[in-house]
């Protein structure tokens, strides 16, 4: 914004005579903007402008003139290979394969990230300092029940694009972030690493299953997002490795395979207390309503855990594995 009628010392009302350009049009810099003349064209004052852009606004309210600089082409890479199906105006586009591995988690922190996949410990053992090496220069690293403060910041430190593990403690991650985590979304924290939570808040190993499918694709490029949102509208934090047609076991592809919803056989995780994060397999779906401990009605499922256990929980506090 130029306060042009100051500098050429005009009336704001008289500034549109005095401009040589119109709004729309593009000024350079170092071109004669605007020129005001006194005294019966005795004396004049003119203004060179010092930026190239398109003026925007030639005000004779206020006298000032706003010019845009030029746009700036930015280069992006895209979250995940495929191809670009749709492009959204002015949002951005939208791509498709036609095949990937994806696993969603409970919780996470940082934004798209790409690497390969490395598998650095079991899912039963914590994570220290002596996990994190050279080789986890531009990695997703996997694996373990806690990652610490200590072995994020070493992690970034070794460039490290992404971390999948089992838990974290909510002091660890206040001590990473440098502050305390509100109920926000996530993912647009100020790191250089994403993490992501495959079971919930303190030590807690792996699901197995979850373990042996990142492990299967150990050495592959994968795209990790730890976008976090738990209220209205859920955004689960992901991982995704795009696999070639050539990759894909046919016989084990089937289409629509969870379109008729949960049924017994249907492989589930439970995602509220007192069995959170726990794994099995649905028995029994009974269905009348029973009246669970907060005296609540409501539609059931009979569960055998992987352990072993049978147990029975809502309906709403499991979501279905795919295999």
């Amino acid at each position: 914004m130029i306060p042009l009628f100051y500098i050429l010392g005009v009336e704001p009302y008289s500034l549109p005579d005095a401009v040589l350009k119109k709004e729309g049009d593009i000024i350079n810099e170092g071109e004669l903007l605007a020129i005001s003349k006194s005294f019966f064209g005795l004396f004049k004052t003119e203004y060179v402008s010092e930026i190239t852009g398109t003026i925007e606004l030639i005000s004779d309210a206020t006298g000032m003139v706003g010019i845009r600089h030029l746009p700036i082409p930015i280069n992006l890479d895209a979250y995940i290979s495929g191809k670009v199906t749709e492009i959204i105006p002015k949002q951005g586009v939208e791509i498709a394969h036609m095949h990937a591995t994806f696993v969603q988690g409970i919780f996470g922190v940082g934004g798209e990230n790409h690497g390969e996949i490395l598998i650095i410990a079991e899912p039963e053992e914590e994570l220290t300092l002596r996990h994190i090496g050279n080789d986890c220069n531009g990695k997703i690293i996997v694996g373990g029940s806690q990652v610490t403060a200590e072995v994020l910041n070493k992690a970034q430190e070794e460039n490290t694009k992404g971390i999948v593990t089992g838990g974290i403690r909510r002091v660890d991650l206040t001590k990473f972030l440098g502050y305390e985590m509100g109920v926000a979304i996530t993912g647009h924290e100020e790191i250089d690493i994403t993490c992501l939570i495959t079971e919930g808040f303190g030590k807690m190993a792996m699901a197995k299953h979850t373990y042996e499918l990142l492990k299967s694709c150990e050495g592959k490029l994968a795209s990790i997002n730890g976008a976090t949102q738990i209220r209205a509208g859920v955004i689960r934090p992901e991982i995704i490795i795009p696999m070639e047609k050539s990759e894909i076991d046919s016989s084990k592809v089937e289409d629509d395979v969870l379109a008729d919803g949960m049924y017994p056989g249907t492989r589930v995780r439970i995602i509220r207390r007192p069995y959170f994060g726990a794994i099995g397999t649905i028995k029994n779906l009974p269905p009348e309503l029973q009246k669970i401990e907060t005296e609540s009605l409501v539609r059931v499922m009979t569960i055998q855990l992987d352990d072993n256990r049978v147990v029975t929980v809502p309906r709403a506090n499991v979501e279905i594995m795919e295999e």
